[in-house]
């Protein structure tokens, strides 16, 4: 399943690459950096066949990202559509403006339901608990919440977040330990990648290891050692977009290592995790934006690049 953001949900067979359309995907707002996002499987899809879309909503002159799950039927021509569709989330409050929605989607073991709000380019909404902007939320597989969340008792969207202080948030996964890594785009520097702790503040806007575009500071992680610092972080950024941390026998030195798309960087960006502690180890040039990463059943490391030419990319070790 790919999912483009002018608003099509596409059906790739990788065999024969034939590409087919999905249909039924709800109305999209298209522009600056929103529209259709991402698409996960329900970890017992092959029983209820559900899949998950997140996208961009408009209310007047407002946006916000909106998460849905909807059964997935497949036809003999190669495509699909989609029925039941059922709204699980959506930002609040919706604002002005079209970036930083971020809008990724991953479950864990137990099957919570994980999303990645940004802060939407608002900088404040990140450290206010009455939004739940540059967040990360935690939900049940249906939108409802747990009673173990940090912030439960407070009630209302601070009852969903499971960590504040957040940017733009575009890559999110779990190792096989459990843990979850997220990285977030800097403003002018600091890219970070963070290991996200239950109810920690990471600290936007309050601090970063970049600086507002045009130049002013912001003060550094290390002034504020009550907040969460990144794991590890770029300057030069690498626009970080799409994570997974890899599990498969194809290339067995690489399992337990995060590979992060990067966009402005045009490069897979292989990050060595070692316990609760990571750093870049090598840099593999693609010559194109690379906006998504996903390992494949038997292995196999799928990217997705932007657009023009827009190709997916199968990567296996040399024969």
């Amino acid at each position: 399943l790919v999912t483009e953001k002018a608003g099509q949900l596409k059906l790739v067979d990788v065999r024969t690459g034939s590409v087919g359309i999905v249909s039924g995907v709800p109305a999209v707002a298209v522009g600056g950096q929103g529209g259709l996002g991402d698409v996960i499987l329900h970890p017992n899809f092959a029983g209820n066949r559900r899949i998950y879309l997140s996208y961009i909503e408009r209310s007047g002159p407002n946006y916000g990202a909106v998460v849905v799950h909807a059964r997935l039927e497949l036809d003999t021509a190669g495509g699909g559509h989609l029925s039941q569709v059922t709204r699980v989330w959506e930002q609040v409050p919706k604002v002005t403006g079209q970036g930083h929605f971020s809008h990724r989607l991953a479950f864990d073991a137990s099957g919570k339901l994980w999303i990645t709000s940004g802060d939407r380019q608002k900088f404040d909404p990140a450290q206010d608990m009455g939004t739940n902007l540059g967040k990360i939320i935690r939900l049940d597989e249906d939108g409802s919440v747990p009673a173990d969340n940090p912030f439960f008792a407070q009630g209302g969207v601070a009852a969903q977040v499971w960590t504040l202080g957040h940017r733009n948030m575009l890559g999110i996964a779990f190792d096989a330990q459990g843990r979850l890594w997220v990285h977030e785009m800097g403003p002018e520097g600091g890219d970070e990648l963070n290991l996200i702790l239950r109810g920690r503040n990471y600290g936007w806007p309050l601090v970063s290891n970049g600086n507002h575009y045009g130049g002013a500071p912001i003060p550094g992680h290390s002034t504020r050692p009550d907040l969460e610092a990144p794991k590890a972080w770029w300057t030069p950024v690498i626009a970080p977009s799409g994570m997974i941390i890899y599990s498969g026998d194809l290339f067995p030195t690489f399992r337990g290592q995060a590979f992060i798309g990067g966009l402005a960087s045009q490069a897979l960006i292989r990050v060595r995790l070692d316990g609760t502690n990571a750093a870049e180890y090598r840099r593999y040039p693609m010559g194109q934006r690379i906006r998504e990463v996903e390992q494949g059943p038997d292995g196999a490391i799928w990217l997705l690049e932007d657009a023009n030419p827009g190709r997916l990319l199968k990567l296996t070790p040399p024969a």
